[in-house]
């Protein structure tokens, strides 16, 4: 939206929301810049109170701008991300093995699915995608950080400590004490095995990033070798032609010694 110095009726043409949704919808290398515009054009159109609250909006690390552009231009993908978390935490809270089983499953995929239309933001470090995948995590454990993401403005990447909230307990109506024992004895193993390949998937995450960070390491040390390299042989190439020159230079003075010396001998006679 364009704003002119003077603009009457700021307020009832943009919000705080709505120039929010465009600040983080950029690269975190054009945030300051263009929430300093906003804010002016807040100011000039009268808006003091407004130009403030755009000057206080922070900008996002890397890894924040990577999952808000997720939350923007792949929404199906993190709504289904998001639908799976809502419903291992309500699996969690019942204690439904066969359900904790096969969401975990699940998570693996989508949460990997989401992990890389994230990363195709740009060149993620290592770190930044580490980041990525803890806010995915967090998003899929706990509903405000799930509420967060989708919002698509987070400033730094979030982290959930555990692995599901804690399970609510319920006295059922009947139940005999040996398949309450058995029902906590397979949950207790659902979430073992879900620990477990969270953990799994967490580790072959960090290995993907730490193996996309080397090589693209592994590039530019090749670049910079082949680089020199030419630099090397146009210096060997340009000091054989020195020396080349060199040599006929030196015969050429030897040449003018003996017929300097011949000149003097007949002057002498």
């Amino acid at each position: 939206m364009r704003y002119e110095t003077g603009h009457v009726g700021y307020l009832t043409c943009v919000d705080l929301d709505e120039v929010a949704d465009r600040l983080y919808a950029l690269p975190p290398s054009e945030f300051t810049a263009a929430r300093t515009a906003e804010a002016r054009a807040a100011k000039d159109a009268g808006e003091a109170g407004l130009s403030r609250e755009i000057a206080k909006l922070r900008r996002p690390t890397v890894s924040a701008w990577a999952v808000n552009r997720l939350a923007r231009e792949h929404p199906g993908e993190l709504a289904e991300l998001l639908d799976v978390g809502e419903r291992l935490r309500a699996a969690w809270q019942e204690q439904d093995a066969g359900a904790l089983a096969e969401l975990t499953r699940r998570r693996g995929e989508v949460a990997g699915r989401a992990g890389r239309l994230a990363r195709q933001a740009g060149e993620l470090s290592a770190a930044a995608g580490t980041e990525v995948d803890q806010t995915l995590d967090a998003a899929l454990v706990d509903a405000g950080a799930a509420a967060e993401v989708r919002r698509g403005r987070l400033v730094k990447p979030l982290r959930y400590s555990g692995f599901a909230p804690a399970p609510v307990t319920r006295a059922p109506a009947v139940r005999k004490r040996a398949d309450a024992d058995g029902e906590a004895d397979a949950a207790a193993e659902a979430r073992r095995r879900a620990e477990d390949e969270a953990r799994r998937a967490r580790e072959r995450q960090e290995a993907e990033a730490a193996h996309r960070e080397w090589q693209r390491a592994l590039r530019e040390a090749q670049a910079e070798h082949d680089d020199r390299a030419e630099k090397v042989a146009r210096l060997e190439r340009k000091l054989a032609k020195a020396r080349r020159s060199l040599d006929d230079a030196r015969q050429r003075l030897e040449v003018t010694r003996r017929e300097e010396r011949q000149a003097r001998h007949r002057l002498d006679r």
